[in-house]
């Protein structure tokens, strides 16, 4: 029986106790220097569209590239020949290449088109080199396009579904060419925060040494964390794979507010709070209101009509609200003091600026 009570207290015990923070996995935390994507792009044209393609007397690029395509065949057109083409258009071909992708893969492109056509689908991307920032081709494109919306008119109707001159080719591009890695290079690795924190990166030096031993983490700054690392290849996957799954506890972020004064959208975190305060705020509308009146003169006397305008002009102002925010006050009683005033998203922006002006907002303002 008291071994019974005394589980039962140690139970309840741990349910009153403050949850701890949730730990995260240095996958989700950090990226390893050198294992990135690689943006490619090329020029290409696609064939085949049913009467949606580029006016080509207003896209003359479409038709140069035709013709030089078609000399590229064998094909040479006569001097001075005019093309009038309906089913091509000329398009820019996007991908990134993967990290450590080799020759032969295949990766997923994303064709848009560049001149006026009305609409990519059912039409085939003819084989397209795809560049890198170096102007070296690493892969070449090549597919039958696929478009996601649909789009059809008839007596001057028109009717669309999503984007027609954008469209996808899954797998449409075949690696020719590998980037050169230097993952491991002096058996080291570099390890890099998402986020510049200093106290998290202290926290993963502390949890990577504590798992493999002693000064195998090095802090280089706020950001960096260099990491030795095994000789051989098969050692280090192995070795970054246990990496990548060790948790580590990071740092509370710091206290930001986004303000988007376009939309009107705010976006706080869970760590801005307020500073004792009180805060005010009321409506002022004005309505202009124009009624026109017409003034016709008596018959037979000669006058004219006169048009005039009976303008009102209305203030309104509803009455405001004082509402008082303890110090320390939380996300949550930040967010039910701004309902309790009745503040817009639009009327937020000032108080907040008003707020952070005043020394009571514990967060930093962003404008975007």
């Amino acid at each position: 029986m008291r071994a019974f009570l005394k589980t039962a207290a140690l139970a309840l015990s741990l349910t009153l106790l403050p949850q701890a923070v949730q730990a995260e996995r240095l996958k989700d935390l950090t990226t390893i220097a050198g294992v990135r994507q690689n943006q490619l792009s090329g020029y290409g044209i696609v064939v085949g569209l049913d009467g949606s393609g580029d006016q080509t007397t207003q896209t003359p690029f479409t038709v140069q590239s035709i013709v030089s395509m078609l000399q590229a065949k064998g094909v040479n057109m006569p001097p001075g020949t005019s093309l009038q083409l309906k089913n091509v258009a000329a398009v820019m071909v996007t991908a990134s290449l993967p990290a450590f992708a080799q020759p032969g893969q295949t990766i997923d492109i994303t064709v848009s088109s560049i001149g006026n056509a009305k609409s990519l689908r059912g039409g085939t991307l003819i084989m397209t080199p795809l560049q890198g920032a170096d102007n070296q081709v690493y892969a070449m494109a090549q597919g039958n396009v696929l478009v996601g919306g649909v789009g059809a008119q008839a007596g001057g109707a028109q009717v669309q579904v999503n984007h027609l001159s954008v469209g996808k080719i899954s797998g449409g591009a075949t690696v020719e060419r590998a980037v050169a890695s230097n993952l491991g290079e002096n058996n080291q690795i570099r390890l890099e925060l998402n986020t510049t924190d200093f106290s998290t990166v202290a926290r993963v030096v502390e949890a990577i040494n504590n798992h493999f031993g002693p000064d195998i983490a090095t802090a280089l700054d706020g950001r960096v964390i260099r990491v030795r690392s095994p000789s051989s290849s098969d050692q280090r996957v192995a070795f970054i794979g246990i990496l990548e799954g060790l948790e580590v506890n990071p740092s509370k972020l710091a206290a930001k507010v986004i303000m988007n004064a376009r939309t009107g959208s705010v976006v706080m975190n869970q760590t801005v709070t307020l500073d004792t305060c009180a805060i005010s705020h009321g409506n002022l509308s004005v309505t202009i209101s124009s009624d026109p009146q017409v003034n016709q003169p008596g018959p037979f006397s000669g006058g004219q009509t006169v048009v005039t305008q009976n303008t009102q002009v209305e203030v309104k102002k509803d009455p405001g609200k004082v509402v008082m925010v303890k110090g320390g006050a939380s996300l949550a009683e930040v967010v039910k003091a701004m309902n309790a005033i009745g503040a817009s998203p639009q009327d937020l922006l000032s108080i907040l600026q008003a707020l952070k002006a005043a020394g009571s907002l514990r967060a930093e303002l962003e404008i975007i």
